[in-house]
């Protein structure tokens, strides 16, 4: 296959991987991050969906069982368990034959989503946002104040920003990347699953107070943008890799 031919038929793949993964996730992800901040839904939304002054929390009280229980104290050791896996799975690939394929992409996954929860960890621990339910008016004493204003000195330092069990539940995406370059349907599987507990944890934690919509949005974008860094380092063919393959593959 003529080289032209090849280096144009590599820059496709770059330039559609790159609108698909990178341009419309940032597009969409700002524009929903600025209407819900600037437009100040986060509290109309608990509101409707979470919150009932009479009633409290959605997800506090006789909702505990499914919102505290299961999504939150079950559902991170469902995660837990699958990076363990990932672990164990590249641990043992150094033993086991049939897992010596796998090896990098069962240590992309456990360091991925092990880097998801400790970056979003991280700046719940710098951002200093309050969670919902220490505001006035869903059943806290503190004023809202929006993102990046100045916080009165009052009051103590919050860590409530990004919704960190979300992150770990978007974490599992990571399993998309891991299987989309040898199985493409098993690929969106994760990825559908991965968004799913992601979203499911994310109405648990807002449900019972502990996050609003933005914080769990917030999240997804932080764990899906670092999830394509850590693919393009330590997954991605290099460049002279992808030539071969489009090259064998228009040949063959």
């Amino acid at each position: 296959m003529p080289a032209r031919a090849v280096d144009a038929a590599v820059a496709v793949l770059i330039l559609r991987d790159w609108r698909s993964h990178v341009l419309w996730p940032t597009l969409i992800a700002a524009l929903v991050f600025a209407v819900l901040v600037l437009g100040l839904l986060d509290r109309p939304i608990a509101r409707v969906f979470f919150y009932d002054a009479a009633n409290g929390w959605l997800g506090a009280g006789a909702g505990d069982w499914w919102a505290h229980r299961i999504l939150h104290s079950g559902g991170r050791w469902v995660v837990r368990a699958v990076a363990f896996a990932a672990l164990l799975s590249w641990l043992a690939s150094f033993r086991v034959a049939a897992l010596a394929a796998w090896r990098r992409e069962a240590l992309y996954v456990f360091v991925a989503m092990t880097a998801a929860t400790v970056l979003v960890g991280l700046l719940k621990l710098v951002t200093n946002v309050d969670c919902p339910w220490d505001l006035s008016g869903f059943g806290g004493t503190h004023p809202y104040v929006m993102l990046f204003n100045d916080r009165p000195d009052y009051l103590a330092r919050a860590k409530c920003f990004p919704g960190a069990h979300s992150s770990s539940g978007f974490a599992l995406m990571s399993l998309y990347f891991a299987l989309r370059q040898r199985h493409r349907k098993a690929a969106y599987v994760a990825l559908t699953i991965g968004i799913f507990v992601g979203v499911a944890f994310a109405i648990g934690q807002e449900a019972r107070g502990a996050h609003f919509l933005s914080h769990d949005v917030t999240s997804a974008a932080l764990v899906w943008f670092l999830l394509i860094v850590l693919y393009d380092w330590m997954l991605l063919p290099r460049a002279s890799r992808v030539a071969d393959v489009v090259g064998a593959a228009v040949a063959g």
